[in-house]
């Protein structure tokens, strides 16, 4: 396509998630989304099929690696991997490296960063988090919320060598004024949670997000609701649990046993937030040990933990740009979007086979 090209996309254009915002198409004109019909156009491509917003992975790392930061090559590597999938729209929930580049490739992902992941000493992965104490929490939020773009990332939770299992990392008082100054200065915080023991503190603490949220339990549900706390369940993460359990057995039995009870139940505690009202978001947990590239996979299972299809769709469409600020194709919105030979909303597993990806209003795939 060349800059003058009118790119016209007919079909079902999906904007958002009611039949009233079904429309039958679409024009793309200086990269910005249009419903007029532009006058006086020459040179026009069409497109055929169900369009979608580009596609939201709300936990995802671009730059990471199982050992920490990677070179920018493999950094782009990853972004691409996640664009051909349709993935258009990324929060990066924690990377030693700096993408900032990025934001240059209009060939390449649009991305949120929370920043550096912030951990308690020897408490997390080797070389992805700064490590520090409680004392020097405030700080750092502060230091990651002015380097990322609106968010902030903690672990809030990970295993304890002396207890033998998930213990929290964080003191109430030292959460409570980190959150506070994240807020301060304008930023959201999220956190890594598989258990349940730093939960309460952190949402009572007035936190925004929570990632894995395995530990989410029947009486903690109302406190999330109350508080307007989402979550990112990262399912196909939670997949690995099992493997991980039997790598730690020998030296963790407790660790073990309690990493197969929040496997056992993730669906279950996936099911259980949404039927309450809890706003939950696709997120794949890519980058480390997991590959880029698979938000189709995430939102199929979210269906198969019992959320309607429609909602599973929303939450990597419609509804997670509204949660990030981020537009869809409302008129004059950038064209990320994502076309599919047959409607989604019927099989969400047909988000892992995208007809064509436009990005900033250009095919890239």
């Amino acid at each position: 396509m060349s800059d003058d090209t009118v790119l016209h996309v007919k079909g079902r254009v999906l904007a958002g998630p009611g039949e009233d915002q079904v429309r039958d198409e679409l024009w793309v004109i200086d990269g910005r989304v249009s419903y007029d019909r532009p006058t006086g156009a020459r040179d026009i491509r069409t497109v055929t099929g169900w369009a979608l917003p580009g596609l939201v992975d709300a936990h995802c790392h671009v730059g990471l690696g199982a050992h920490g930061p990677v070179d920018a090559g493999t950094a782009e590597k990853q972004a691409l991997t996640d664009r051909d999938a349709g993935t258009l729209l990324i929060r990066d929930a924690g990377s030693p490296s700096d993408t900032r580049w990025v934001d240059d490739r209009e060939d390449l992902p649009k991305i949120i960063r929370a920043g550096r992941h912030i951990a308690r000493t020897r408490r997390y992965l080797r070389g992805y988090a700064h490590e520090i104490e409680p004392a020097d929490l405030v700080a750092y939020v502060g230091r990651e919320a002015r380097r990322g773009d609106g968010w902030v990332k903690l672990v809030g939770d990970w295993i304890d060598r002396e207890a033998g299992d998930l213990t929290a990392c964080w003191p109430r008082d030292a959460v409570e004024a980190a959150i506070g100054e994240a807020h301060r200065l304008g930023a959201r915080v999220t956190a890594h949670c598989f258990a349940e023991s730093s939960l309460r503190d952190l949402v009572e603490s007035g936190i925004d997000c929570v990632e894995h949220a395995t530990g989410l339990t029947d009486d903690l549900i109302p406190l999330f609701v109350s508080r307007g706390v989402a979550i990112v369940p990262t399912l196909v993460n939670i997949a690995t649990f099992p493997r991980l359990a039997a790598g730690g057995e020998t030296r963790y039995p407790a660790w073990s046993a309690h990493m197969r009870r929040l496997h056992a139940r993730r669906y279950d505690t996936v099911r259980n937030a949404h039927d309450a009202g809890i706003p939950v978001f696709v997120g794949t947990d890519a980058g480390g040990s997991l590959p880029h590239g698979l938000v189709a996979a995430e939102v199929a299972e979210l269906v198969k933990a019992g959320i309607p299809p429609l909602a599973a769709l929303a939450a990597a469409t419609w509804s997670a740009r509204d949660w990030l600020g981020r537009p869809a194709l409302t008129e004059g919105a950038p064209a990320d979007l994502v076309v599919y030979e047959q409607d989604p909303r019927a099989d969400v597993r047909v988000l892992g086979t995208p007809a064509r990806v436009v990005l900033n209003g250009r095919i890239v795939g």
